[in-house]
């Protein structure tokens, strides 16, 4: 278990709105591309088949012009609770699992999100690269966009 820890990246959030309205956000592709991708990132979906073993890709324009493209498959779905998912973020970050855990409290949601990693090593290139800085901006954006959805 211990393990496990070091190879996983967590954030937590305290989202300002009601689950129904954060799993929305994640799960419907024209608010995807609203906020997945860090602040100053326009965000293209190619592919969203949000079911168990259905497939995702995105795709992002780099500052120096070349594509980041995402994209792995759902393998749990809980409505409301949980979504794990295979991830690939080329050229950057490869063979990771994406988990994304929802919690009602009252009119907002607990959020913890986290990025396992194969090793402790990538684990740790990963943050030197900025992990936390790429995932809190896009959440931050996550956070404006939910006060305008219903």
């Amino acid at each position: 278990m211990n393990d496990l820890l070091n190879r996983t990246i967590t954030i937590e959030k305290i989202l300002d709105a009601p689950v129904e309205l954060v799993w929305k956000a994640w799960t419907t592709a024209n608010h995807i591309v609203k906020w997945w991708a860090p602040e100053g990132m326009d965000l293209e979906v190619i592919e969203h088949n949000f079911e168990l073993g259905g497939k995702w890709k995105y795709t992002m324009l780099m500052p120096n012009g070349k594509e980041f493209i995402s994209e792995g498959v759902y393998k749990e779905i809980i409505p409301l609770k949980k979504i794990i998912t295979s991830a690939d973020f080329r050229p950057m970050t490869n063979n990771v699992e994406l988990y994304a855990f929802f919690e009602a409290d009252g009119d907002k949601t607990k959020f913890t999100f986290s990025v396992i990693h194969e090793t402790e090593d990538y684990c740790k290139q990963q943050e030197a690269m900025g992990i936390y800085n790429g995932w809190g901006s896009a959440f931050n954006r996550l956070n404006e966009l939910l006060k305008t959805i219903s």
